[in-house]
């Protein structure tokens, strides 16, 4: 982005994590953020719907410098109408945690943020020396059910859990995200499954009992799947509860 002279970037977030990254480093750049933008708490930005439906006019109404968008959380149409209209969008590729703190660098840069944070490099500090739970850990990693969908390939979150020793099963599925009947999740005998809180929402009462002797791990679906100030407490939360649910 063309740094501009005598007045602050506007700056306008499609994405979560990258809304928090931005607000938390460069206060009163974000002009306008989606719904589901929850982080920082108190955040006071112009909301433009949701992440896979944006309401364009309104966020070009908002005159941004710079679109933050990730090629996973938003849909091609809407950014190309972004684009058709003007704006300029910067698309991020997130599916591992390298790519993310590469991404969060350059976004940050992007939007005029005048040093690189703290945050980030406790970040990688953390992942750097963060240690397995255990040995042979496997694990299926459901995300929804009704249907039952899983972690499979090339994921973000699948990638945090493989640094903290975890083994997706269905790291090598052709699908990021595929459907998989529980008989068959089940039947794969994992030694844990790991139920985030978003995006369904998994509690002590609304998983673990579909599978009936096997660790269930509850985890903070933010720790897991957001790239951004987040990542400085990850490795230690994810690790928490990962660890109880192995004892």
């Amino acid at each position: 982005m063309t740094r501009l002279r005598g007045r602050t970037p506007r700056v306008v977030s499609l994405v979560p994590s990258l809304t928090e990254a931005v607000a938390v480093t460069a206060p009163g750049l974000l002009v306008g953020a989606t719904d589901w933008c929850s982080h920082p708490a108190g955040l006071d930005v112009a909301r433009i719907g949701g992440t896979k439906n944006p309401d364009v006019p309104a966020v070009l109404a908002l005159r941004p410098d710079l679109v933050l968008a990730n090629e996973e959380e938003n849909r091609a149409p809407d950014l190309e109408a972004l684009r058709a209209a003007g704006a300029e969008v910067l698309v991020t590729e997130v599916r591992t945690l390298d790519q993310g703190l590469d991404a969060l660098g350059d976004v940050l840069a992007a939007c005029g943020a005048p040093r690189r944070p703290r945050w980030l490099a406790e970040a990688e500090q953390e992942w750097d020396a963060v240690e397995p739970v255990g040995e042979d850990v496997t694990a299926v990693v459901p995300i929804w059910r009704r249907p039952w969908m899983v972690l499979g390939r090339d994921t973000f979150a699948g990638d945090l859990l493989a640094r903290l020793g975890v083994r997706n099963l269905y790291a090598d599925h052709e699908e990021r995200y595929p459907k998989v009947p529980l008989a068959e999740l089940t039947a794969a005998g994992p030694r844990l499954v790991v139920l985030p809180d978003e995006p369904y929402r998994f509690t002590a009462d609304d998983g673990p009992e579909a599978f009936p002797g096997t660790a269930a791990a509850l985890v903070d679906g933010r720790m897991l799947t957001w790239y951004g100030p987040s990542l400085t407490r990850a490795p230690r939360l994810l690790g928490r509860a990962l660890r109880a649910a192995l004892r």
